[in-house]
């Protein structure tokens, strides 16, 4: 059964730092497009950051250009989400999602998706 699960959300403070992990189990993470999305209330889903399953393609939203980073460890068959100098707009809940191909970084590209995980930016 394929599975992403994350972890590393929580309540953060404007400026400061969080690490979202997503762990795959049931296939292997190397040879799929994996992506990074959060949806705000009253918002829809959008891409945060994309890779393709080489690494050699990545987008990343104007809003988080700079500040946020996508990355995989193969070995551990995990992504992560490096986010920097967090914004109160930032606050969303962040989905973790592979996608067999490399598409767009749209929701309807990817067909996995973790359960997601609330990242919370308030002083």
């Amino acid at each position: 059964q394929l599975q992403l699960v994350e972890s590393g959300g929580g309540l953060v403070q404007p400026g400061g730092s969080l690490r979202l992990s997503c762990a795959a189990s049931g296939f292997t993470l190397r040879y799929y497009a994996i992506g990074w999305f959060r949806q705000a209330p009253g918002k829809e889903r959008e891409g945060v950051s994309c890779s393709s399953n080489s690494g050699g393609i990545t987008h990343y939203a104007d809003s988080v250009k700079g500040r946020f980073t996508i990355s995989r460890d193969n070995a551990k068959n995990t992504m992560y989400l490096q986010m920097n100098s967090l914004k109160p707009e930032d606050t969303a809940v962040y989905y973790c999602a592979a996608a067999p191909r490399t598409g767009a970084c749209t929701p309807h590209e990817y067909a996995y998706w973790g359960q997601g995980t609330q990242v919370t930016v308030s002083s």
